[in-house]
């Protein structure tokens, strides 16, 4: 959402900490529960001068929202079209979708859990687009794993929904700075879908070998969302 013209960059800075406080009260209380004098109380404003910052309590959850999704579609996006073998891109993708879930626990527990409190409108048919674009990527992947002869036949749909279960709900249970990394996670559920999902009458490609080799060949692509992707040609 652009800056309402007029305000500095003081203000921005508020305003995104008083976005960070509303992620994690919506996390622990819900957002319809979290009233916006309890925000006010948190963040130390009078109601007229949250107001002043947010201008609504939707705009947050919008915000919340937007701070998932924008980042990770874009970076979704850059991953499909890399010239690379898609087990490759499903597992880039994977680490890229596990990195925003542990960078930002308190958005994703809102992002899965609000985001029908959103006013059916402009907004929400912007979010439900987004959602719908990332499973497109997905099983457009899986769909091209088939193809090249890296898994079996596998329903499209059914395997969407166990590649993305698998990853979302990892924010109900991983600790941050705990025994497990994005990238650990990554690995792991990637070994478990691919060899899952596996052509029966051959190995699958030393796909570990493959990110490894990525990772280090080409900093500049990183897998972050939040992370600048620089053009370069792939």
């Amino acid at each position: 959402m652009p800056r309402p013209p007029g305000h500095g960059p003081d203000f921005e800075i508020r305003r995104q900490k008083i976005i960070d406080t509303a992620a994690s009260l919506f996390a622990r209380q819900g957002y319809a529960a979290t009233s916006i004098n309890d925000l006010g109380r948190a963040v130390g404003l009078a109601k007229g001068a949250l107001y002043y910052y947010i201008g609504s309590k939707e705009n947050l959850l919008i915000e919340i929202q937007s701070r998932v999704m924008d980042p990770l579609l874009a970076r979704a996006r850059q991953i499909a079209a890399l010239d690379a073998a898609p087990l490759l891109r499903l597992r880039l993708l994977s680490e890229s979708l596990l990195t925003i879930i542990f960078r930002r626990l308190d958005h994703i527990w809102v992002y899965e859990h609000d985001y029908r409190s959103l006013t059916p409108g402009e907004y929400l048919d912007t979010l439900l687009g987004q959602r719908a674009e990332f499973e497109r990527l997905v099983t457009d992947l899986l769909k091209e794993a088939v193809e090249d002869g890296s898994f079996r036949a596998i329903e499209p749909r059914l395997a969407t929904l166990q590649f993305l279960n698998l990853h979302n709900h990892t924010y109900q249970w991983v600790k941050p700075g705990g025994r497990w990394d994005a990238a650990f996670l990554s690995r792991e559920y990637c070994a478990t879908l691919f060899r899952g999902f596996g052509a029966a009458d051959g190995d699958l490609p030393e796909v570990e070998e493959q990110a490894a080799a990525f990772k280090r060949d080409r900093p500049e692509l990183p897998l972050d969302p939040e992370a600048e992707w620089q053009p370069v040609s792939v």
